[in-house]
């Protein structure tokens, strides 16, 4: 904490100013903005006029363009000189909240447009509208007998400028003395558009609604340093528009989820979190003990198990979104604790699914960034339907030059090519855990899709229904877009006998050294006996496909707090 902070502190506590209780506001920030400001949609159009100012930024040269006396911002990578006279060709957007010209170019035809007639049908007159807003103050500045600022809140961000004329001359100086950038304010006043048609609170009061004891991150450019941007999401957020961008991308896409499985029929529900039975899913769980109950318990690895139950209990379509944990590695796309959405259908088998998944995928992108196409990574992914569809044991053969029989039949055969590969511990692994290291060695990356993976070995698969035209395999899918698996699904196993072989199986795997094979359940057996219709089932990595549509290669990106190692 800054010393000199604290004391203005405790000068705002002795007078009785420190923390109040709340302060009405009109609206959030982002809800003026876009009443006076329509959206801009990368018009191209052609202006003239003098160059009036030039800096740079990352984006490149910052101009001031001016004609008539009026002024608008245009972004070239071309640096221009001051006085001079330019005619300019480029896109119509908004730099800090003014109207810009982005990827601007000198242009020696084409229709002029006038930078005021311009101004006028993207920027509307507020008339000096009275408002009340509260935001963090991200920037001030200083011009004598008047201040500038801005107002930042997750909506957006707006300026604000103080006189004495205005707010008096001892509220001027108290603001002079007790305010700093960080702090939280709230101000009444009147809009107006400034002479470079910046829209602008005249402030006319203000409340300091909490002091901030510390300086806030590098004059507001965004908080570059990645370990700190996990570990205090709460600055990441306050000084990166982009990871707010993120989260707003992830809230919406979440809601998408919901609203279209509603919209198909589904219920949804929630399972235990904490489970007897670490069972559902290949992976190692967390272990934890209930004192009163007397007994160990496992945070769950998947919800699968109590899902189907609800399909044996009659509920026809089930979904649960929400957290699952994996005592695994941390990585890329890996953490500890993630969001899925698992969602089952009786009646349906996995080629329903797929149809389903496309449908899904397509109403999630529109309603969350209004397309089908993604770039990531420089590249463009178009979720257009259908999707490619490709069999597991044709990939490892265009790979590999062997076929399904070799990586079922041949484990030493196998373990040679996995060691051959490069996979790590190759000696140890099962021979489940070959053939999936060897998958996802060989073949992964290269799935850019987005495509369907099908037909996988019935030795990976312990709860999906072998399949109906080779025994060796089951009707299982995996979507995989960008190199990353994103849903993995399945036509249920409903076969109460054939599921208690399986989990045998899975036991020996444990027993062999298979610390994420799967644990028997009793009761979901029981659960079988009793019968469950033909069903299929899907669990699609929410966190992963956010990172997809948000454009960024790690899984940190896009969870508020990640897990992090403690300091």
């Amino acid at each position: 904490m800054e010393g000199t902070r604290l004391e203005k502190l405790q000068k705002l506590r002795e007078k009785n100013l420190a923390y109040p209780y709340r302060f009405e506001v009109s609206h959030y920030i982002g809800e003026v903005r876009n009443k006076y400001e329509k959206p801009t949609n990368g018009e191209e159009v052609v202006v003239k006029g003098s160059v009036k100012r030039v800096s740079k930024t990352e984006e490149g040269f910052l101009v001031r363009l001016a004609e008539n006396g009026v002024e608008m911002l245009v972004i070239t990578e071309e640096e221009l000189k001051t006085g001079q006279e330019y005619t300019l060709k480029g896109k119509v957007g908004r730099y800090e909240g003014k109207l810009c010209l982005y990827h601007a170019s000198l242009e020696t035809g084409g229709e002029l447009q006038s930078i005021r007639l311009l101004k006028s049908s993207y920027d509307l007159e507020p008339e000096r509208e009275e408002v009340s807003l509260g935001g963090r103050l991200v920037t001030l500045r200083s011009m004598g007998k008047a201040l500038f600022g801005h107002l930042q809140d997750a909506t957006g961000r707006i300026q604000i400028y103080l006189s004495k004329d205005t707010v008096g001359e001892d509220a001027f100086k108290e603001f002079e003395e007790l305010v700093d950038t960080g702090d939280i304010l709230g101000v009444r006043g009147r809009l107006f558009r400034t002479n470079t048609g910046e829209l602008t609170v005249e402030v006319k009061s203000y409340t300091l609604l909490a002091k901030s004891l510390h300086a806030m991150p590098e004059k507001w450019h965004g908080l570059k340093d990645v370990e700190v941007r996990y570990r205090q999401r709460y600055l990441d957020l306050i000084s990166n528009e982009e990871a707010r961008r993120i989260f707003l991308i992830r809230s919406k896409l979440v809601q998408g989820v919901r609203n279209f499985l509603n919209k198909e029929g589904f219920l949804e529900v929630e399972t235990p979190i904490l489970q007897h039975v670490a069972s559902g899913a290949n992976a190692k769980p967390f272990l934890t003990y209930h004192n009163y109950l007397e007994q160990n318990l496992y945070l769950r690895i998947a919800p699968e198990l109590f899902l189907k139950r609800l399909i044996v209990g009659g509920f026809n379509r089930v979904y649960e979104l929400g957290k699952n944990f994996r005592n695994e590695g941390v990585d890329t796309t890996h953490n500890p604790e993630f969001t899925m959405v698992e969602f089952y259908v009786a009646y349906w088998d996995y080629t329903d699914l797929m149809d389903f998944t496309e449908r899904l995928i397509s109403h999630v992108l529109l309603s969350t960034i209004g397309t089908l196409k993604v770039n990531y990574k420089g590249r463009e992914i178009d979720f257009t339907p259908p999707y490619r569809r490709y069999k597991y044991f044709e990939l490892l053969k265009e790979k590999t030059g062997k076929g399904k029989d070799f990586f079922v039949k041949d484990l030493e055969g196998l373990r040679k090519l996995a060691r051959d590969v490069g996979v790590p511990k190759a000696d140890s692994l099962t021979h489940s855990k070959l053939i999936d290291k060897v998958f996802d060695l060989l073949v992964e990356d290269e799935l850019w899709g987005p495509c369907f993976v099908l037909d996988f070995p019935r030795l990976l698969s312990p709860l999906a229904k072998t399949h109906r035209e080779d025994p060796e395999l089951v009707e299982r899918f995996e979507l995989f877009v960008a190199g990353k698996e994103l849903a993995n699904a399945y036509t249920e196993l409903n076969d109460p006998i054939d599921q208690r072989d399986r989990f045998m199986q899975q036991l020996r795997e444990n027993e062999m050294g298979d610390e994420e094979a799967m644990q028997m359940d009793e009761d979901f057996i029981t659960a079988l006996e009793y019968g469950m219709p033909p069903t299929a089932g899907e669990g699609i990595g929410i966190d992963r496909l956010v990172m997809i549509v948000a454009g960024v290669d790690s899984i940190r990106e896009v969870i508020l707090f990640p897990a992090l190692r403690r300091l």
